[in-house]
C-alpha cells in the first residue's frame, strides 16, 4: 500500500477511541505497520492504581481519568511539536474526555471504532491477559458518548478484518475531510 502523501492538512496524529475490546490495539498496530508511525497504547498512560483498579473491576471514575488523559494529551502535544507522526489509542468515551485530549489541537484525527455490544462481549470473552474484565463492558457503554458530526470523527465498523479497517481510516483519515 503507497503511503499517503503528507502536508499541511493530513493528520500528524491519529487517536483511535472506543469501547474495551472494539480493537483499538489491533488497528492501532495495524497502522503503525502501513505507515510507519509509532503507536502508543492507552493502558501504557495509566497510573498503577487506575490499573490496580480496574483489574478488581471498578469502574474508574473521572478523577481517576484526568491524570490519564492528561498524559496523552501531553504525548500528542509532543508529537505535534516536534512535527512527529503518531498513533494512540484511548477509549476517550465522554465528549469531555476528548476535548481534554484534543481540544485545540490541529492535525489530530479522531477515529472511532464501532460496534456493537454483542459482538465486542464476545471478543472480550476470548481475550485473556488484559487487567480490564468483560464485566465492565457494559459500563463502557453506559457512558459512551458517540462522537457527534462537529467533532469531525472518522467513524468505522469493526466487523471488518483489522487490515480492512485500518485501509478504511488511511482513506477516509486523508480524504475523508
Amino acid at each position: 500500500m503507497t503511503h499517503p502523501e503528507p502536508n499541511d492538512q493530513a493528520p500528524l496524529v491519529i487517536v483511535l477511541m472506543g469501547v474495551s475490546g472494539s480493537g483499538k490495539s489491533t488497528v492501532g498496530a495495524e497502522l503503525s505497520r502501513r505507515l510507519g508511525w509509532p503507536f502508543r497504547d492507552a493502558d501504557s498512560f495509566h497510573p498503577a492504581a487506575n490499573i490496580e483498579k480496574m483489574s478488581r473491576g471498578m469502574p474508574l471514575t473521572d478523577a481517576d481519568r484526568w491524570p490519564w488523559l492528561d498524559a496523552i494529551a501531553a504525548w500528542i502535544d509532543d508529537r505535534l511539536r516536534c512535527g512527529t507522526p503518531g498513533i494512540v489509542s484511548c477509549s476517550a468515551l465522554k465528549r469531555a474526555y476528548r476535548r481534554r485530549i484534543l481540544g485545540g489541537r490541529g492535525r489530530v484525527r479522531l477515529v472511532y471504532l464501532k460496534g456493537e455490544m454483542g459482538l465486542i462481549a464476545a471478543r472480550l470473552a476470548t481475550r485473556t491477559g488484559h487487567f480490564m474484565p468483560a464485566g465492565l463492558l457494559a459500563s463502557q457503554f453506559e457512558a459512551l458518548e458517540e462522537p457527534q458530526p462537529q467533532e469531525r470523527a472518522v467513524v468505522v465498523p469493526i466487523i471488518e478484518p483489522p487490515p480492512c479497517i485500518a485501509a478504511t481510516i488511511i482513506t477516509e483519515a486523508w480524504l475523508g475531510g
